[in-house]
């Protein structure tokens, strides 16, 4: 969808939209939902990063950048900027605000698609989030990692800054159509960086390593039970 999301240039330090909504949003969320977050100070200030998150619920995507000390970018379902009237208005206003990126989603050209521009983002120095179980878990379990991620990490050798979200579900449970206040943890653990050592993306063993490791760092962070195989999204009754 050229011309909706942010230019490469504005991307390392966040349009002027996403940097006023930042200063607003950021001080009106922690003063009422008043999140405990730690390990801020662990985020490299500057240069691409990759930010590898549990998936929880909705909100992840919102708690995420404004818990950040820098703008993280994530991609989101073009359908969101796409709406008429004045509730489309406003929701393509508050995903362009929130920094998150449209891409369309379904087929396997989608998927490239989506780690393509990934790629621009981080590229571009910036941060970029990114949820390896590819959908919420429902369950609170952790599931198996796709090796997206990865690619992102051996192409860029970016360094990835695996976090864990405690609570984002009961914030906005499945159904909800309000959020509710529920404590909430936001944990940004070590950055990893994968050198040479690891093999590059186009080898399919160094990109199932680099993605468990990122998951065992993400599950240390989250304490969530491990669940044996992939996350699959909900079929439609």
């Amino acid at each position: 969808m050229p011309g909706t999301g942010p230019r490469p240039a504005a991307l390392a330090g966040g349009s002027p939209l996403n940097r006023m909504t930042r200063r607003i949003a950021a001080p009106l969320v922690r003063l009422i939902f008043r999140p405990v977050i730690e390990g801020r100070e662990r985020i490299p200030a500057t240069g691409p990063v990759v930010f590898a998150a549990n998936h929880l619920s909705f909100v992840d995507s919102i708690a995420i950048p404004l818990a950040a000390p820098r703008p993280v970018y994530f991609l989101a379902k073009a359908e969101y900027f796409e709406g008429h009237g004045l509730k489309g208005r406003l929701t393509r206003w508050f995903f362009t605000a929130t920094g998150a990126i449209p891409v369309r989603r379904g087929m396997h050209r989608d998927a490239q698609a989506a780690l393509d521009t990934a790629l621009e983002v981080l590229r571009a120095g910036a941060g970029f989030g990114i949820y390896p179980e590819g959908t919420r878990s429902l369950d609170g379990r952790l599931y198996r990692g796709r090796t997206g991620v990865a690619w992102l990490a051996l192409t860029t050798r970016a360094p990835v800054v695996p976090v864990g979200l405690v609570g984002t579900e009961r914030i906005q449970p499945v159904g909800a159509r309000l959020p509710r206040r529920s404590p909430v943890r936001v944990r940004f653990g070590e950055p990893l960086r994968f050198g040479p050592e690891y093999g590059d993306a186009g080898s399919a063993a160094a990109r199932r390593r680099v993605t468990d490791e990122i998951m065992q760092a993400i599950g240390e962070l989250s304490g969530q039970e491990r669940a044996p195989g992939y996350n699959r999204p909900p079929q439609p009754e």
